[in-house]
């Protein structure tokens, strides 16, 4: 390539791999004698097709036409009926380093792997390549890679950068000195599929193929995790003549008892029965009865089956109810009782009225002819309804948990019409939870019924959840992660609209393991241990662990004003109990399939 300051040259290399991908290198050397400025390099792959919708893990689902319903400005959309569109976002931004894109004509995928990297030559500091997608025209879209150029929703140079805006992100140029030699890997994967709104499955293995994250020694073992995390929820536990259970708080901050999400004060009902030979602690008999039997004392409302979730101490009064927390709560609940008739250590009844009656309320609604789920958030009521229906030997239940299930293949298995999304409080966007809400609920259904479509409903599903998590050791800068030797590998990020990561997915992991039980695929076993224990990392000398963790150009806490100096920081202040409730329920379910690394 010839300049006016000298020649650049461009050299290409193609190879077939034996797994089918095509593994590339572009390799750019600069052979002039003067420094040349202000630099872009290009990576653009054509693909010829009408609509091509798009995936980047983490960041867009096929568009995201649940969040653009919404709120289409503070989270990136992508809408493949108009020209002109872009994606194209920092590498170290995706938990899989992938853009995708589905032919729904032609019912293929086509997914570009990049190996990412930092650039040389960068004006900004910490500069990586960039990765996404372009549609050129009607008939063309791109999945390109650039040394630094990033933007969405139409706007150039910018990062989503904070919950509800954009921030600026510009100059993003490279300088080459003489002999500078620039290589860039990346990998083709060209597919066939069967059903509209799949092809992002393909890719994801294909992903956890190249990096393969399965190292768990790397990591605290499970039972040292379950011990010190059971010692801080004891900090957490508050009482009074009116209440007791498990705090959502740190008790300078405030003292609530919340159910589900985000306080999961329910959860330790069900996880500390499992693991009180682990822990062998005398009290934990003594909390999980008085907490359970308090719990169950909140007001069930009849006709919309919600129910007060919280419980605040300085009001004395119950508060707030909302379908994702009334459905984990339930389920905590199913757990607790089933676990309770097994060792008999436990005073259930009180337990047992409250679920029936939640139920029973829920069952109603749902089966009624004027019921219309809004989100995904309902699915989290199929997996207490599948495990009461077991319970109390109630078909109804079942029924009403398979017409939620019906209802979300209907909306959300083909991700050209939508994803799962509305699983979390704070992002009105496709999320992990509430594609964890579908994978929950069609794997309880198909263990309650042995359908095999509820296994490949709960596969797509799982699917979604697995393309939040981070299968590659993203490197940081200098910073509090970089401090601790931060390991990003096995934790997920939250969604579109918060793009940081937290340790949500261990409350699924061992779901994913089950699931390489049922799929036979070793993969998924391994991966599931990672992401437990990696997740156990930033945990301070209290036993103390913040949600948010900032791995890319993103954050919600501390001083936001640098768009430059977001990444690498870590909010260890809000510490909420569901990050601790989340270990032990996690753990709990790894113990009752008796895994082998949990000995």
């Amino acid at each position: 390539m010839v300049f006016p300051e000298g020649k650049l040259l461009l050299r290409d290399s193609y190879r077939t791999l034996d797994n089918g991908l095509i593994q590339c290198k572009r390799r750019y050397e600069w052979q002039g004698k003067e420094t040349l400025y202000h630099v872009t390099l290009a990576i653009r792959l054509q693909v010829c097709g009408h609509e091509l919708y798009p995936f980047l893990p983490g960041i867009l689902y096929y568009g995201n036409q649940m969040g653009a319903r919404i709120n289409p400005d503070i989270i990136p959309v992508y809408d493949v009926k108009k020209e002109n569109e872009f994606a194209v976002f920092e590498e170290h931004r995706y938990p899989m380093p992938f853009a995708m894109l589905e032919d729904t004509e032609n019912m293929c995928g086509i997914a570009l792997h990049s190996t990412p990297s930092p650039v040389r030559g960068a004006v900004l500091q910490d500069q990586w390549w960039s990765l996404g997608v372009e549609n050129i025209n009607k008939d063309t879209t791109e999945l390109v890679m650039y040394s630094g150029p990033i933007g969405y929703n139409r706007l150039h140079g910018v990062a989503k950068a904070r919950q509800f805006q954009p921030m600026k992100y510009t100059d993003t140029y490279l300088n080459l000195e003489p002999g500078r030699i620039i290589e860039k890997e990346f990998f083709i994967d060209m597919y066939g599929i069967s059903e509209h709104g799949t092809a992002f499955q393909h890719p994801i293995y294909t992903s956890l193929d190249l990096h393969r994250p399965y190292n768990a020694d790397l990591f605290p073992t499970m039972k040292s995790i379950i011990k010190d995390k059971y010692e801080f929820a004891k900090k957490r536990w508050i009482e009074n003549e009116h209440a007791c259970g498990f705090d959502m708080y740190e008790k300078n901050y405030s003292e609530d008892i919340v159910m589900g999400w985000a306080g999961q004060s329910d959860a330790p009902g069900y996880a500390l029965q499992v693991l009180e030979p682990i822990l062998d602690d005398p009290d934990v008999k003594s909390m999980v009865q008085r907490s359970m039997d308090f719990l169950s004392s909140t007001h069930i409302d009849s006709v919309t089956g919600i129910f007060p979730v919280g419980y605040s101490f300085k009001e004395n009064k119950y508060y707030g109810g909302d379908h994702v927390s009334c459905g984990q709560a339930m389920y905590c609940f199913a757990k607790a009782i089933g676990q309770a008739q097994k060792n008999h250590d436990y005073k259930y009844k009180k337990w047992k009225e409250f679920l029936r009656k939640a139920c029973d309320a829920q069952t109603r609604r749902i089966l009624s002819k004027e019921w219309v789920s809004k989100s995904t958030s309902e699915c989290f009521y199929i997996a207490p309804l599948a495990l009461a229906s077991k319970l109390f030997k109630e078909k109804s239940y079942a029924k009403a948990a398979e017409k939620i299930a019906e209802d979300c293949y209907q909306k959300y298995y083909d991700l050209t019409k939508g994803c799962y999304w509305g699983g979390t409080l704070d992002a009105t966007c496709e999320d992990k939870e509430g594609a964890w809400a579908a994978f929950q609920g069609y794997l309880s259904l198909y263990e309650l019924t042995r359908k095999p479509d509820y296994l490949q409903r709960a596969k797509h599903a799982m699917d979604v959840c697995l393309s939040y998590v981070v299968v590659w050791r993203i490197p940081l800068p200098a910073g509090r992660l970089a401090d601790f030797n931060f390991k990003t590998e096995g934790w997920t990020v939250v969604s579109p609209q918060n793009q940081h990561l937290d340790v949500y997915g261990v409350v699924f992991a061992p779901e994913i393991f089950k699931m390489g039980v049922y799929l036979k695929d070793e993969r998924l076993k391994k991966l599931s241990e990672v992401m437990f224990r990696s997740c156990y990392q930033l945990v301070d000398e209290y036993g103390s662990q913040g949600e948010q963790v900032t791995h890319t150009n993103f954050a919600q806490h501390g001083d936001m004003s640098n768009v430059f100096k977001l990444r690498g920081g870590y909010s260890e202040r809000w510490t909420v109990f569901w990050i601790t409730a989340h270990f032990l329920t996690g753990a709990a379910k790894f113990a009752e399939m008796n895994v082998n690394f949990m000995q």
